[in-house]
């Protein structure tokens, strides 16, 4: 092809390819000097194109004189056969790799940093080191020492399976079945409940034929065990009971039943070991093992394991139950700040909050909604930064100073929001929130025709959205303010719209439509087709609705929602159903309500909702 076609050389052609590769290559002419260095040679050796062209290569790099790298390129040189080498530099900190071949042009280097590769080299093959000494000492060691090595990698199996869990129900089963058919035939595991019940909640059975048996006999073992059966003994005592040689008198003074007997016979207990739960000075239960005869008494091995796993299982038992009731003390907490909604005449409130699925269920995010002395409703809903037990107590400040300002001034909710402001940043209060206050208002010339406004004045928070009755779903945006707690002098404004009879204004925190890697708009947009589909259900059943379809895969923010429904004259509020119990054990019921109603007195003075 003519140089008139416009299309370069071939020769210019292969330079560009080579000034572009992403690896490096060097030629060395013969006095080796650099006669050529591409970009990405230039890039790793730490040096420009125009600081190493014509230099020499050894005055440049004297650290490679008499090293592997000069050895290859002499040696090419001289025999004019390609090589490659793989050493360590010093001065790049690394293993490079470097393939040299002869050309008319010089001598023609490319090389690669290969110091992962050899790093993730040298890992593999120290791990199969590894692996092959352990299996030269397990080949050398007797029985016992095997043994030995699974008994202590059982230890370390139950420390991660029994803390990966908060779970009590769920660690115990996991420990049941990792020291069956290790450290027995089979195995119960006991636990005592706060109240004192006691449960078999571990079970595990090395045969498969034989496990629905063992169900039979531990649904029925807690009722009809004797005093003087392992499992109430070690209990009291908090010191183990071995059985090497079970007996049938055994047997008749552990279970007083008949029936019970019986379900013992298919499994065919031969020896009896029981060790306490015991952790902090206190026991949480029993690890039972059992053999048959064919595996007989337990050995000493067996059983100091079997000891130093029990005391691990019930340091982990307790931390879960420590953690499992610190999270309710957590969400009793939450929920003894926030206020009960009023019902004003005509209009319905509903109220949701869901804590974080991840971490501790204890945050900023609030809600609140009370009767001014002149017959309006104001409903707030906002968000502290943070999301721990200091955001909630700081939200449980902020909450205050709204509801008491707004209480007391009559203000607009523009007004409420800037002397909140300034009475955070007056107090000194160490906290940042958003925060939306709305206001249905209501004349007294409107009062006999249902008309109603809802005026509202955000500071930072989402706007809210007007649910109208034929389905319709309007997002309410009127100017935003700064968030609460920066002293903002500037102007806040209100927005105003019309409430018709049937309409429904949702408030919302942001946990509840916004996701990780989901724009904000699509979350909205989501929210506002949810919103539009739930027209015609009850206020609940929507707010049920929007937690379950908006938060149902688990949230990492807090949720809160505060929806309120306008009604016509004519409208019968529902009887409120019969207020049920609480859930939770006594003492973990009694711990969380202690802990709440102190720090939300102490916080805030907010009011507990049941």
């Amino acid at each position: 092809m003519s140089r008139d076609s416009g299309v370069p050389p071939p020769s210019d052609l292969l330079l560009q390819a080579v000034d572009g590769m992403d690896r490096p290559l060097l030629v060395l002419d013969d006095d080796w000097r650099f006669a050529y260095v591409n970009a990405a040679g230039a890039a790793v050796l730490g040096r420009t194109v125009e600081g190493l062209v014509g230099r020499d290569v050894w005055a440049q790099f004297p650290e490679a004189v008499g090293g592997p790298f000069e050895q290859l390129y002499r040696w090419v040189r001289a025999t004019g056969t390609s090589g490659s080498t793989e050493a360590w530099f010093a001065p790049l900190g690394g293993w490079f790799r470097a393939d040299a071949f002869l050309t008319e042009a010089g001598l023609v280097v490319t090389f690669d940093d290969v110091t992962e590769r050899r790093r993730v080299e040298g890992e593999r093959a120290a791990a199969i080191a590894a692996r092959e000494e352990a299996a030269r000492v397990a080949a050398d060691a007797a029985a016992s020492a095997e043994r030995a090595g699974r008994h202590l990698m059982l230890l370390g199996d139950i420390n991660l399976a029994m803390t990966s869990t908060v779970d009590v129900d769920e660690a115990v089963d996991r420990f049941a079945h990792l020291v069956v058919p290790l450290l027995a035939d089979w195995c119960l595991v006991s636990v005592v409940d706060p109240d004192g019940t006691r449960r078999d909640v571990g079970r595990a059975h090395r045969d498969p034929a034989l496990v629905e048996a063992m169900h039979r006999y531990a649904d029925a073992r807690v009722r009809t065990n004797e005093r003087s059966a392992p499992v109430p003994t070690a209990l009291r005592s908090g010191r183990p009971v071995v059985i090497q040689e079970l007996l049938p008198h055994h047997v008749d003074e552990m279970v007083g039943d008949r029936a019970t007997r019986a379900l013992l016979e298919p499994l065919r207990p031969a020896a009896v070991a029981t060790f306490p739960l015991l952790a902090r000075g206190e026991v949480f239960g029993a690890l039972t093992l059992v053999n048959g005869p064919d595996r007989g008494a337990h050995t000493e091995a067996e059983l100091r394991t079997a000891e130093i796993a029990s005391r691990r299982a019930a340091l982990a038992l307790d931390n879960a139950r420590l953690a499992a009731a610190g999270q309710q003390v957590a969400e009793r907490l939450q929920h003894s700040l926030l206020s009960p909604p009023v019902q004003p005449e005509r209009l319905e409130l509903a109220v949701r909050y869901r804590g974080a699925t991840r971490g501790v269920s204890i945050g900023g995010d609030w809600y609140d909604a009370f009767q001014q002395p002149d017959g309006d409703t104001v409903v707030v809903i906002g968000d502290v930064m943070g999301h721990d037990i200091e955001a909630a107590a700081a939200m449980g400040q902020v909450k205050t100073l709204v509801r008491a300002i707004a209480f007391d001034r009559l203000e607009e909710p523009a007004g409420v929001l800037r002397r909140v402001d300034h009475a955070l940043v007056g107090l000194a209060v160490p906290t940042m929130a958003t925060a939306l206050v709305c206001r249905i208002e209501q004349a007294p010339a409107d009062r006999s025709t249902g008309r109603r406004r809802l005026r509202w004045s955000s500071a930072g928070h989402p706007d809210p959205m007007l649910l109208h009755p034929d389905g319709t779903v309007s997002d309410l945006s009127a100017p935003v303010g700064p968030p609460l707690g920066i002293g903002w002098r500037g102007p806040r404004a209100d927005g105003v719209v019309p409430v018709p009879d049937g309409g429904t204004v949702l408030l919302f925190t942001d946990g509840l439509f916004e996701r990780r890697g989901v724009l904000l708009d699509e979350g909205r947009d989501q929210l506002r087709r949810l919103v539009a589909a739930s027209a015609g259900e009850s206020l609940d059943a929507l707010c049920d609705r929007l937690l379950a379809e908006m938060t149902g895969g688990g949230v990492e923010d807090d949720v809160a929602v505060l929806a309120v429904r306008a009604h016509p004259p004519t409208w019968e509020r529902p009887r409120p159903p019969a207020k049920g119990g609480e859930d939770g054990p006594p003492q973990v019921r009694a711990a969380a309500s202690r802990t709440a109603a102190a720090i939300a007195s102490t916080a805030c003075g907010a009011q507990r909702i049941e």
